[in-house]
């Protein structure tokens, strides 16, 4: 069985965790706070963030090497296309999903939440303001202009859509809502991504993490 480390409602365990869905692979979710790691976390994980991921006597850490581990190790149903251009066009995706968590939500988890919930400090609105009007429209504004269809990339789901839509549900976790008027395809995307089974199961393990926290759950219903 595979072991993956860390909350569940973090955007990087979710593509790990949606990923083996995916693959039916059979696997389990030990919650590791990066702020309170176990006596092992280093040899697990390096850089002492999250996700890792042990099967067996192999154990490897960040979440788009676990994913593509994954592939190989089952490949059907792929979370890559085999195209070589749309593979490539997957391969992007991530990576600037990876920069939307750096750039947009994780500056907006770490003063909604992290701040008061977990360091007992103040939030500063200021940096919520500034990454809204400045972050937030750029990347939805990329977004909508490059959806075609019900993905991403090609006419199955892939690590591209695993990986934004991971970051949609943890913006709107917060509170915030994606303008229906403004980003008409992006927020039907988000909603049908949503809604398929390996991300509402994913979705059913966070809920006790996510209450926990105070993360509004309401654009689910």
């Amino acid at each position: 069985m595979i072991t993956i480390y860390g909350v569940p409602i973090s955007v990087h365990v979710r593509k790990a965790i949606v990923t083996a869905s995916v693959k039916g692979l059979d696997h389990k979710v030990e919650p590791v706070i990066p702020f309170n790691p176990p006596p092992n976390w280093t040899s697990l994980s390096p850089t002492g963030l999250i996700p890792a991921m042990q099967d067996g006597d192999f154990s490897i850490a960040e979440s788009t090497a676990i994913c593509l581990y994954m592939e190989r190790k089952q490949p059907t149903p792929a979370i890559l296309p085999s195209a070589i251009r749309e593979n490539s066009r997957a391969l992007f995706l991530d990576g600037y999903s990876g920069w939307v968590f750096r750039s947009l939500i994780h500056g907006l988890f770490f003063q909604k939440i992290i701040k008061p919930v977990i360091l007992k400090a103040t939030t500063d609105q200021s940096v919520i303001d500034n990454i809204q009007a400045t972050v937030q429209p750029k990347v939805f504004e990329y977004l909508e202009s490059e959806l075609r269809g019900k993905f991403l990339v090609g006419s199955a789901l892939s690590l591209a859509d695993i990986g934004i839509v991971s970051n949609l549900i943890n913006y709107q976790y917060l509170g915030f809502t994606i303008d229906r008027a403004k980003y008409p395809k992006l927020v039907g995307y988000s909603e049908g991504i949503i809604g398929l089974d390996p991300f509402q199961k994913a979705l059913a393990g966070e809920i006790p993490f996510a209450e926990q926290m105070g993360l509004d759950r309401t654009f689910l219903a």
